[in-house]
């Protein structure tokens, strides 16, 4: 591994710690608060000192939570002290049938809550969280940083990475003078990932279609400009509040890449084009690009070096999925990489990290794509985007849409024939009023026992505190026995009927006896 140039005016930081995160955002954060919740020693370094930006914050900032990534927040006790959702609500919009609440958008086009049927969601039961919500994400590294000082993470802001070094036992991580110790370095540095680019990783993928712009201006004629999304035969414009605009330009990513500065000039040029009017911009405040370049590194994991989020995966944040995919990420390397570090982890438990999680990657990447194809201001985009439409206006359409958008169906591949294995556990309601989802507080597996057997309270004792034994009813149990259920939340083993023997090798799979 390459590393900087040895330096013998260096300051050595002397403690080992047992990771080293590299960004500060909100995965490097989830990362840092899962890794200390299982007694893991934490250093994030992070690039910019101060922590707070307008493009974290409303509107610029807002961003929509997905299922998994509520369900993590809401087992580790985080869901209640997020505010911004209470204020925020995605909007309605009035038609004949009266007035609908939107529920999220493919390539612009809208789905809404009313138009979805719920009852194909068979593991959603009553006492289930919500399905969507609207964060913002300095709301949300705010709370995550804010849990992680609380668990004894350290966070030195400030400290970019400027190379590392790697041993058969450790990474030595170096910030211009000074150098840090850990036991394994993770990547959450972002799409330009200084970690991804110094580790070697292979980031393969797919060349933007467009340059996206989100702005700050002042208009002189706002009314000239239709709000909401707008599709457009030339590209798309969204007017979320007054002044602040989001513009698609089909150029090809070539502004973006161009690293020309943005002008008031330039952003009312491609407004104009794109909304088809002479609206005037009279003052530039913000504003940022962005592309729909999508690639995704081919490993997550180089031997003590590993990739979460942006630095492992980027694509257009078309839906706000890149978020939510990074969460996805740390909630399920967290406990594996602790479980590692402190020998209790089963062969390969590790690089289950890379096999569940690419998948997952590839499909939210193939979305993102499929959603510019038929965005592009061409007749053929044209045509399928009316085709989509005309499905979305459908129940079933709407329930799809929502499914995947939602994550509602996100499922690992775990090589077992049940179908609620893999997928998030739902959230029981025990006889006494306890759901499984606050049981789950402290990170450990859960060996759930609606039948109450003695053999399997044995064997979940064989596993010491890696698992938490739960018996008792549940008011709808869903015809299920037995289900054992890993620190992230997700089914590792389901039957509808007691098999120890089953149950011992599912377990096996994921944790180590005493």
């Amino acid at each position: 591994m390459k590393a900087t140039s040895e330096n013998n005016k260096s300051v050595q930081n002397n403690s080992i710690h047992d990771v080293i995160i590299a960004g500060a955002g909100p995965v490097g954060l989830f990362l840092a608060c899962e890794l200390a919740l299982a007694k893991c020693s934490v250093l994030i370094l992070e690039k910019a000192e101060n922590p707070q930006s307008p493009l974290k914050q409303v509107p610029f900032g807002i961003r929509g939570l997905n299922t998994p990534t509520i369900e993590a927040l809401y087992r580790r006790d985080l869901l209640k002290e997020l505010e911004v959702h209470k204020r925020l609500k995605n909007p309605h919009l009035n038609t004949k049938q009266g007035a609908l609440r939107q529920g999220g958008h493919f390539a612009g086009i809208v789905f809404y809550e009313d138009d979805i049927d719920t009852s194909q969601w068979r593991y959603r039961l009553p006492g289930s969280t919500d399905a969507s919500l609207i964060s913002e994400m300095e709301e949300l590294e705010t709370v995550l940083a804010r849990r992680a000082a609380v668990l004894g993470v350290v966070i030195k802001r400030g400290l970019a990475i400027t190379g590392f070094h790697q041993t058969a036992d450790g990474v030595t991580v170096q910030s211009d003078d000074q150098s840090f110790n850990g036991k394994y370095l993770v990547g959450c540095d972002g799409s330009r990932s200084v970690v991804r680019k110094m580790g070697g990783f292979e980031f393969a993928g797919t060349e933007p279609e467009f340059t996206g712009y989100s702005t700050r201006v002042d208009i002189a004629d706002p009314e000239k400009l239709s709000p909401g999304r707008n599709v457009t035969p030339t590209g798309m414009y969204l007017q979320s509040q007054p002044g602040y605009v989001i513009i698609q330009d089909f150029d090809g990513g070539t502004f973006h890449h161009s690293k020309k500065p943005i002008t008031l000039e330039h952003v009312q040029e491609a407004l104009r084009r794109i909304s088809n009017t002479d609206v005037t911009i009279t003052a530039l405040h913000i504003a940022t690009t962005w592309t729909d370049r999508a690639r995704q590194a081919t490993t997550y994991r180089n031997g003590r070096v590993l990739l979460a989020g942006d630095a492992a995966h980027i694509h257009a944040p078309l839906g706000g999925q890149g978020l939510n995919l990074g969460l996805g990420d740390a909630m399920n390397l967290g406990w594996k990489l602790a479980a590692t570090i402190q020998n209790k982890a089963p062969d390969g438990l590790l690089d289950s990290y890379y096999t569940e999680g690419y998948p997952i990657g590839v499909q939210v990447l193939d979305w993102s794509r499929a959603q510019v194809a038929i965005m592009k201001p061409n007749p053929h985009a044209h045509a399928l985007n009316a085709i989509v439409r005309d499905l979305m206006n459908t129940r079933d359409g709407a329930t799809y849409f929502a499914g995947r958008v939602w994550g509602v169906n996100t499922q690992y591949n775990l090589g077992s024939d049940h179908p609620l294995t893999g997928r998030s556990v739902p959230n029981f309601e025990l006889e006494d009023g306890t759901k499984i989802g606050e049981l789950m507080k402290n990170g450990k597996g859960i060996l759930l026992d609606f039948d109450t057997n003695a053999s399997l309270k044995t064997l979940a004792g064989e596993y010491g505190d890696q698992i938490k034994y739960v018996s008792g009813g549940a008011k709808e149990q869903l015809g299920l026995s037995t289900l054992l259920i890993r620190p992230d939340g997700f089914v590792a083993w389901a039957s509808d009927s007691a098999n120890c023997s089953e149950l011992q090798k599912a377990a096996a799979r994921w944790f180590v006896c005493n």
